[in-house]
C-alpha cells in the first residue's frame, strides 16, 4: 500500500456494517398494553353500580310506599330498573351484571305478587331469592369460573390470562363464598323482620340494614381485590409494564 492510500484510509475510516441499537428510554413489553384502571376508578364503578341497581330502587320503593301504597311502590322500583337498562342500551354502554340480576329478581317477585294478588308474597320472595342467589354462588364454585369471576368484568377489565392467575382464582373463590354467606344472612334477617315488624318499619329497616351489610361486603371485596391486584402488578408502579432495555 502506498503512502497516499495509507493516508486516505486513516482520514476516511469505513463505518462498520452494523451497530447495536441502544434505546435510552424504557419500552413496553406489549405494544398494546391493556389499560389497568387505578383503584379510585374501580371504587367509583362499584359505587355507581350499587347506586343504580340497589340504592335508587330501594329509595323509590320506600317513597312511593309512604305516598301511594304498595303496588305503586312495586311498579316504581321495577320501572326504574328497566329504564336504567334501556338507557344503557341506547347509549351503547355496558349493562352491569348486578343491574340485570336485580331486575330479573324484581320482575319475578312482581309477577308472582300480581298472579297471587298477595303483597305478602312480594316481601317474602326476597328470602327465597337470597337463598337462590346464595345457592347459585355456592354451586358456581364447582365450575371453572365462580360467580364473582363472572361479575368482575363489570368493574375491572379482565382477560383469560388474568382469570388463570392462581392468586386471582383463589380471590374469586373466597369472595364467592363470602357473598353466598351474605345472601344467606340477608335472607334470614328479612324473614325475621317480616314476621316481627309492621310493613313500613320492615321496608325501612330492611333497606337500611341490607344496604349496610352490602356496603361492608363491598368494602371487604374492594380491599381484598386491591391487595391482590398490587401483588399481581395490576395497580401501582408495576402496572405500567415497563422494563429497561439492556445491551
Amino acid at each position: 500500500m502506498t503512502a497516499r492510500r495509507r493516508f486516505e484510509a486513516n482520514t476516511h475510516p469505513q463505518a462498520p456494517m452494523s451497530a447495536p441499537l441502544v434505546l435510552d428510554r424504557p419500552t413496553p413489553l406489549d405494544p398494546h398494553p391493556a389499560h389497568r384502571p387505578p383503584l379510585p376508578t374501580v371504587i367509583r364503578r362499584v359505587a355507581l353500580s350499587l347506586l343504580i341497581a340497589c340504592v335508587v330502587p330501594a329509595a323509590l320503593f320506600y317513597v312511593w310506599l309512604v305516598l301511594a301504597g304498595v303496588w305503586p311502590a312495586i311498579i316504581a322500583a321495577l320501572a326504574w330498573s328497566y329504564a336504567a337498562i334501556v338507557w344503557r342500551l341506547v347509549t351503547r354502554r355496558r349493562t352491569s351484571g348486578l343491574l340485570l340480576l336485580t331486575s330479573v329478581v324484581m320482575t319475578g317477585r312482581t309477577v308472582i305478587a300480581l298472579v297471587s294478588d298477595s303483597t305478602f308474597l312480594y316481601f317474602l320472595q326476597p328470602v327465597i331469592g337470597d337463598g337462590v342467589v346464595a345457592a347459585t354462588f355456592l354451586l358456581s364454585l364447582m365450575t371453572a369460573r365462580p360467580m364473582v369471576a363472572r361479575l368482575a368484568g363489570d368493574f375491572y377489565p379482565m382477560d383469560h390470562e388474568l382469570h388463570l392467575r392462581p392468586r386471582i382464582r383463589r380471590l374469586f373463590w373466597q369472595l364467592t363464598v363470602m357473598w353466598a354467606a351474605v345472601g344467606l344472612g340477608k335472607g334470614a334477617l328479612t324473614l325475621w323482620l317480616l314476621e316481627s315488624t309492621s310493613l313500613e318499619t320492615f321496608v325501612l329497616l330492611k333497606s337500611t340494614v341490607v344496604l349496610v351489610m352490602t356496603g361492608l361486603a363491598v368494602a371487604v371485596t374492594v380491599t381484598a381485590a386491591a391487595a391482590v391486584a398490587r401483588k399481581e402488578g395490576l395497580m401501582g408502579p408495576q402496572a405500567a409494564h415497563l422494563v429497561p432495555v439492556t445491551d
